[in-house]
């Protein structure tokens, strides 16, 4: 990667799923309305990397379409980068994420919904911080938390003001906020797991949203984001997929749902006898962190969302008695490229 003389940023994105599609959308009908964006250059994915010329889309579209014998070296994607330029990571990538100090370190800004890099190995997220800090470049993280929530950004602000973060916990996951926000015991929880699947609000595997693995990666950008150096392993994470159900191949996980049943039954009707509701929760504090289902009072701040809604109470020296709340949408293709093209336009501005 060069220096370059000033020059308008390019955009490079790299994945063109669900996410990726829904940011060249956005990009599309922004750029139409008359606002100043970074050229988009560049669209990569497993197949390779495709130029866009005056038609975006059409480039979407080639790429998604490309055969695999396509697939183009990661050093392609290297040398279209230069100083100033933007990379927007709409991946999931653990190759792509490990990139990320490296990009920023050469004075290439990054914008990400990849939780793999301040989510994951504690190492690859100082080096995140070290290379930002050194003036290398920006890192848009909004995506990664909340679809775009002001979160990181309050919880950093508060820490750059002087307040303590006493702990943070909440609502994390738009799929499981969904799920438990309709699950009442009438009908099996197997039942709304396939039509939050069917309606995009999990993976295509609903076991990576039931696991809690999801909600562990953004436990740990939380609280990395509030000064706590906190490990993966530190995070104890109650899952809700019994063995049974985890040890099937991904071909049998709908015929195997059903597991899901008699244990989130049971668990319903231990909240209802004590006049609470379930939430799949994430709570860090200085002593622990920890993910998991817990029964909450109807009158707890966690329970007055609805929907998809992430819903987070942060407790700190200036919200000690009261905690600052935060509520949206936590999930969704649209908001989670939009909160990629806010990143990319305060990098540009």
């Amino acid at each position: 990667m060069v220096a370059t003389a000033a020059r308008v940023p390019r955009l490079t994105l790299i994945g063109t799923g669900t996410v990726g599609a829904a940011f060249v959308s956005r990009w599309q009908r922004l750029a139409a309305r008359g606002l100043v964006l970074p050229r988009l250059a560049l669209l990569a994915n497993s197949r390779g990397a495709f130029s866009c010329e005056d038609d975006p889309h059409r480039t979407l579209q080639l790429a998604t379409h490309a055969d695999d014998a396509r697939r183009d070296p990661q050093n392609v994607r290297d040398a279209h980068l230069v100083q100033g330029d933007v990379v927007v990571d709409a991946t999931a990538s653990e190759a792509v994420a490990a990139r990320h100090a490296e990009w920023v370190s050469h004075g290439v800004h990054v914008v990400t919904a990849n939780k793999l890099g301040n989510g994951a190995d504690l190492l690859r997220a100082q080096a995140i911080v070290r290379a930002t800090r050194a003036g290398g470049a920006r890192y848009g993280d909004a995506a990664t938390v909340g679809a775009g929530l002001p979160l990181l950004r309050s919880i950093r602000e508060l820490v750059a003001g002087g307040d303590h973060i006493h702990a943070v916990e909440g609502v994390l996951s738009g799929s499981l906020a969904w799920l438990f926000d309709r699950y009442d015991g009438t009908r099996a929880f197997s039942g709304l797991v396939r039509e939050a699947r069917d309606a995009g609000y999990t993976e295509p595997d609903p076991r990576q949203d039931l696991s809690g693995e999801d909600v562990r990666r953004k436990l740990l950008i939380l609280a990395r984001a509030a000064g706590l150096a906190l490990e993966a392993h530190e995070v104890e994470v109650a899952s809700l997929v019994p063995e049974s159900l985890a040890s099937v191949s991904a071909d049998a996980v709908d015929a195997n749902l059903e597991a899901l049943d008699a244990p989130l039954l049971r668990h319903f009707q231990e909240a209802s006898r004590a006049g609470a509701k379930l939430r799949f929760v994430g709570r860090f504090d200085a002593e622990h962190a920890k993910v998991g289902l817990q029964a909450l009072p109807v009158d707890h701040p966690l329970c007055l969302g609805s929907g998809t809604d992430n819903r987070v109470a942060i407790r700190s020296d200036r919200y000690r008695d009261q905690p600052l709340v935060i509520q949206g949408p936590g999930a969704g293709a649209e908001v989670t490229a939009a909160a990629l093209i806010d990143d990319v336009l305060r990098i540009a501005a």
